[in-house]
C-alpha cells in the first residue's frame, strides 16, 4: 500500500530516541522528509544518520520544546531545512516525574503544565496557518494510556496529558474543514528508555526486582509482551498518511490490548 507520504514534510519532536525516533524513522521510510527535533544534538545526529543509511532524508534541529520563546525562530529554520512548510507535525515531549495525586506542591503542577501542555498548543498554532493555506495537514500528539485508564503513581502525567485530549478533540472540530486531521497516539508499554525508567522506579517503590515488574506488566498485556518501537512508529506513519484522511479527533491505542476499557 502506498501511504502517499513521499515528499511530505514532517517535523518530529523527541526524535533523538524512544517514540519520537520511532516516528521519525517510520515517516522517513515512507518517503517523508523529516526534521528530527530534540534537545540533544548527538542523539539527533544519530537518528539522522540512521535514516540516511536506510535511504531516507532527514535533518537535525536542536530544539527544547519547553522554551516557547524560540518557537518562531526555530520554525523558520525547520521550514528552510524542509524547503517548505510543515505538513506533518508530531508533538512529543518528556513526561513528568512519577508522583501521587496528593501532596504535590502547586508550583510543581504549574511547572509541569508549562513544560508538557503549553508547548504542544503553541507549536501547533505555529504550523496551522500554512496547513490551512494548503488545505492539508496532519497534527499528531503522543500521549499515554493513562489518559484512558490512569496509571498508578503517574498522577501528573495522567492529569496533564488529559488536558491535551480535550484540546486535541476540540481542535479537530475547528480545522477539519481545512483538510487537517488531528489525532492522538496512546502508547502502552513500548520498549523504550522511558519505560525502563518507569519499571525501575516501580521496582524501587514496591521493593521488588525489575524482572518481577516486567513479569507482572507483561502478564497484564493480552499479547504478552512489550511493544516494539517500530510498531508504534508505523502507526504514526499511517495516521500521517493520505490513507488515514478520514480519521480525526481520535485517540489511537498502541498497547497490545492492555487498556482494559472499551
Amino acid at each position: 500500500m502506498d501511504l502517499g507520504l513521499k515528499g511530505k514534510r514532517a517535523l518530529v519532536f523527541g526524535a533523538g530516541g524512544g517514540l519520537g525516533k520511532a516516528a521519525a524513522m517510520s515517516l522517513a521510510a515512507e518517503g517523508a522528509i523529516v526534521v528530527a527535533a530534540g534537545r540533544t544534538p548527538e542523539k539527533l545526529d544519530a537518528t539522522v544518520r540512521e535514516i540516511e543509511l536506510a535511504g531516507g532524508v532527514a535533518h537535525a534541529l536542536t530544539w527544547d520544546v519547553k522554551n516557547i520563546d524560540v518557537i518562531d525562530a526555530n520554525m523558520e529554520v525547520a521550514k528552510k531545512l524542509l524547503d517548505g512548510s510543515v505538513q506533518v507535525l508530531f508533538n512529543n515531549g518528556g513526561g513528568p516525574p512519577p508522583s501521587p495525586a496528593q501532596g504535590q506542591p502547586v508550583q510543581a503542577w504549574h511547572d509541569q503544565f508549562y513544560n508538557l501542555v503549553i508547548p504542544v498548543i503553541a507549536i501547533t498554532d505555529a504550523v496551522l496557518p500554512d496547513m490551512k493555506a494548503a488545505n492539508w495537514g496532519r497534527i499528531l500528539t503522543n500521549a499515554s494510556s493513562g489518559v484512558v485508564t490512569p496509571i498508578p503513581g503517574l498522577a501528573m502525567s495522567n492529569s496533564l496529558r488529559s488536558s491535551i485530549v480535550g484540546w486535541s478533540k476540540t481542535l479537530a472540530t475547528e480545522v477539519g474543514s481545512s483538510g487537517i486531521t488531528v489525532n492522538m497516539v496512546l502508547p502502552g508499554r513500548i520498549a523504550t528508555e522511558r519505560l525502563k525508567f518507569l519499571d525501575e522506579a516501580r521496582a524501587k517503590r514496591e521493593n521488588i526486582t525489575v524482572e518481577e515488574v516486567e513479569r507482572r506488566m507483561k502478564g497484564a498485556i493480552p499479547l504478552g509482551r512489550y511493544g516494539e518501537m517500530l510498531e508504534y512508529g508505523d502507526t504514526v506513519a499511517f495516521l500521517a498518511s493520505e490513507r488515514a484522511s478520514y480519521i480525526s479527533g481520535s485517540m489511537i491505542r498502541v498497547d497490545g490490548g492492555q487498556i482494559p476499557c472499551v
